[in-house]
């Protein structure tokens, strides 16, 4: 214990602080135990994570210190409310001796410096800026006062030159009222004849009514030699113009040669009566295989056959030496009548329904109506502009209604009785290619340079279905299925499309032609008469048959050096095809 005691003294400097610190410990323990052993001290120790608030510190003060600092003008975004004075404190520090503000740095919206723009309306500012320089006063902008005259303010009531009062508007006319039967009893005891004479001032003061009636109307007079003969000249161009308008395409005069030995048979029936016993031999229909017969007689490209309709013992062809020939299919296999009307390139050509008359369109920017079995021509259509394609309507009953697609975008419709231009369809945006009647001829499908398709209502304007997709091409030449479901057209990506005539007019994913390269050619697309194989030309020469089921290949024929432009399957001979080229020739295939 007396060890214990010694140890204790040397200690008790060290001890010194701590039993400062902790006197209600050293009294407890004293209360325990009388002869207490020193007490121990532990260490004090905190879970909590050390944390730097160093930066906490700082900010702090930071925060504190920018709340009485006055607000830099130059900084765009303030982290906390400022007060308002510090908003409106001036800037303090020396001025910058290169540094530019105000008008300097570019605020200038006006010669004279800057100027704000004031709230005030065009209205309200003319009418002030009017009223000061007829009335001498003008409304404050700033407050609610006058400047400028304000007796004359008081006078007019602050009447302003757009806001007349309405004892003064009856005071203004009754002043002109006054003025004006002044003025007609002055003129009582005017000259009657200067009264009567329009050209006087005393018949201008008498009748003006009018803001014109103070000018003077100029006498007519006699026509000077020189202004007779200019009217006269102007009157016959104004004629001439006239005249040309009705048909604007070149003049052509119109001649036909019959090649034929005589033009009635011994019974008196007429060269283009279809034979009586032409038909169907049966209903299947083949692929050709050879060449049976060649037509040769014109001097250029052939763009178009067409066979008669029903019979098929003639075939119409177009020639871009701008003759149209008629040859015989079935017996001679000669050229039997040639009709001459253009003076350009034929580009189209279209039978009536029973092949009696037909039509012709040319590069002339023609386009005739002939008569088949005599080659005259019944009328003549002309806008100015090139036909591309020319269709009749195929009902019976408007056999007189034309329908051409012209090189200025429009479809145009013609009655051929009235020689009347009765509707125009005007939507495309390119020249039109093709006219396709479906649905029992109530609607026509149109395609143009504009890659599109366009579904009309026959005899109105409007479009029902337009169809265009970006991977579209133009299409320049469309037929139509036996069955008239489907339409086949030509698409100039090398390709055959089908669309359904259906309501929708959807494009048959799983029916598409190809093989042929017709990029850049309006081939012919055709049918079978069964409906069983798709034909078309291509820029090669060939003519190609795909099966319509399996859209497969069925077989190609070289026919022509050059493009094979036209096909057409015979209507009647179930395995005979007629296809015409660039070569100037026809040939037929069987």
């Amino acid at each position: 214990m007396d060890l214990l005691r010694n140890y204790a003294d040397h200690e008790d400097n060290g001890l010194d602080e701590p039993e400062k610190q902790n006197p209600q410990n050293e009294n407890s323990s004293a209360a325990e135990s009388p002869e207490s052993s020193p007490p121990r001290l532990l260490p004090s120790k905190s879970a909590a994570p050390k944390v730097d608030d160093t930066m906490l510190a700082l900010t702090v003060a930071q925060a504190r210190q920018t709340q009485f600092r006055p607000l830099d003008p130059t900084q765009h975004v303030v982290a906390f409310n400022p007060t308002y004075d510090q908003l409106w404190a001036p800037i303090y520090g020396p001025a910058h001796p290169y540094a530019k503000d105000g008008i300097g740095q570019g605020m200038r919206n006006h010669k004279l410096g800057f100027v704000e723009d004031a709230s005030i309306q065009s209205f309200v500012f003319d009418e002030q800026y009017n009223t000061f320089h007829k009335y001498g006063y003008a409304a404050d902008p700033s407050g609610n006062n006058y400047i400028g005259d304000l007796d004359t303010l008081q006078k007019n009531e602050g009447m302003s030159v757009y806001n007349i009062p309405q004892h003064e508007q009856k005071k203004r006319k009754l002043e002109k009222k006054k003025e004006t039967e002044e003025n007609d009893d002055v003129g009582v005891d005017m000259d009657s004849e200067e009264v009567n004479n329009p050209a006087s001032d005393t018949w201008l003061m008498k009748n003006r009514k009018s803001p014109w009636s103070g000018k003077k109307e100029e006498m007519q007079t006699e026509l000077t030699e020189e202004q007779k003969k200019y009217a006269e000249e102007y009157a016959k161009k104004k004629e001439e113009k006239g005249n040309a308008g009705n048909d604007k395409g070149e003049a052509v005069e119109d001649k036909t040669t019959f090649h034929g030995k005589e033009e009635t048979d011994y019974q008196g029936r007429s060269w283009i009566a279809p034979p009586k016993d032409a038909k169907a031999a049966n209903d299947h229909c083949y692929i050709p295989k050879k060449l049976v017969h060649t037509w040769s007689g014109h001097t250029k490209g052939v763009s178009a056959i067409r066979f008669f309709p029903k019979y098929g013992h003639l075939i119409l062809s177009a020639g871009m030496d701008s003759k149209v020939k008629i040859w015989d299919v079935f017996n001679s296999g000669k050229c039997m009548r040639t009709y001459m009307g253009h003076s350009k390139a034929v580009r189209d050509i279209s039978f009536c329904n029973d092949g009696t008359k037909f039509l012709t369109a040319g590069y002339d920017k023609n386009i005739k109506y002939w008569d088949t079995e005599t080659g005259q021509v019944i009328r003549s259509f002309s806008t100015g502009k090139i036909p591309y394609v020319v269709k009749l309507n195929p009902d019976d009953d408007k056999q007189n209604i034309l329908l051409a697609g012209m090189s200025d975008k429009k479809i145009v419709q013609w009655d051929m009785n009235s020689k009347e231009i009765t509707q125009e369809y005007d939507q495309h945006l390119g020249a039109v290619n093709t006219i396709t009647f479906v649905d029992n001829n109530r609607r026509f499908v149109t395609s143009s340079d504009d890659k599109s398709l366009r579904v009309w209502e026959f005899g109105i304007p409007v479009v029902i279905k337009y169809i265009s997709e970006p991977h579209m091409h133009s299409m320049p030449s469309i037929s139509l299925h036996p069955n008239t479901n489907w339409l086949a057209a030509q698409s100039l990506d090398n390709q055959i499309l089908i669309y359904s005539t259906r309501e929708r007019f959807q494009l048959n994913k799983k029916k598409r032609f190809a093989g042929h390269i017709v990029a850049g050619y309006a081939c012919q697309v055709n049918f079978s008469p069964d409906g069983r194989f798709v034909m078309s030309g291509d820029g090669e020469g060939k003519c190609w048959f795909w099966d319509w089921k399996s859209c497969k290949v069925f077989r190609t024929l070289k026919c022509h050096e050059g493009v094979c432009i036209g096909s057409a399957w015979h209507p009647l001979e179930q395995s005979k095809v007629a296809t015409c080229g660039w070569d100037g020739l026809i040939k037929y295939w069987d």
